[in-house]
């Protein structure tokens, strides 16, 4: 035999249940308000972060990536990639967050629409610019890491090896990068140190891409 239900009105509400649903009526009423005006200060206090790496950024240090030596200059060059990708990706989710997706509004079905749906979309409206704010900080965060990442690693990664010579001289090879030459003397700066050649003693100077093993001489 099927059971059959019946439906009574339940207990009268209290003033705290009242005051309880009223409150909660407010909350959900502003909390998309309340997830905008964040999302405008992060995206305000991101931008002044930003503006003071700018200014860090003032200080002088290497500026050509090309005299970095392999791989650190892939590195650099990675690293400001990184930086241009999560930047625009975070300024657009910044956007999004702050201001809304550009988009018309849509109503539920019926017009007018029940009170009940438009809280409804109001809140996923919320849930999505949270979303939006918190991937948005993440990936400006991580824009500025990778962009500290490539200045860090322009101005204190290892430069590429100058220009080498090779002098044969009577007492032996000297080779190393070439530092000064003054009064028929060459100064060569090898593994060991300062070495100084007499120009008039040199069988032969050339060029070369690394110094071959073996002793220098003195």
């Amino acid at each position: 035999m099927t059971p059959r239900w019946s439906v009574r009105p339940g207990p009268p509400a209290t003033p705290a249940d009242r005051r309880a649903g009223r409150l909660t009526t407010e909350l959900l009423a502003g909390e998309l308000a309340r997830a905008r005006a964040a999302a405008l200060a992060w995206r305000n206090g991101l931008a002044a972060l930003f503006a003071g790496l700018l200014g860090f950024g003032l200080v002088k240090g290497r500026t050509d990536v090309g005299k970095l030596a392999p791989p650190y200059d892939a590195l650099v060059g990675g690293a400001l990639l990184l930086c241009l990708v999560f930047g625009t990706l975070g300024a657009l989710l910044l956007l999004r967050a702050a201001h809304g997706a550009p988009i018309g509004v849509r109503l539920p079905a019926g017009v007018p629409a029940a009170a009940t749906a438009l809280h409804f979309g109001d809140h996923m409206e919320t849930r999505r610019t949270v979303r939006a704010l918190t991937r948005g900080v993440v990936l400006t965060i991580g824009c500025g890491a990778m962009l500290v990442t490539g200045v860090a690693l322009t101005w204190y990664g290892p430069g590429k090896d100058g220009p080498r010579i090779l002098v044969r001289t009577p007492s032996g090879d000297v080779c190393g990068e070439p530092v000064r030459a003054d009064a028929g003397r060459l100064l060569v700066r090898t593994d060991t140190g300062e070495v100084t050649v007499r120009l008039d003693r040199a069988e032969s100077l050339a060029p070369v891409d690394a110094c071959p093993p073996g002793p220098s001489a003195e």
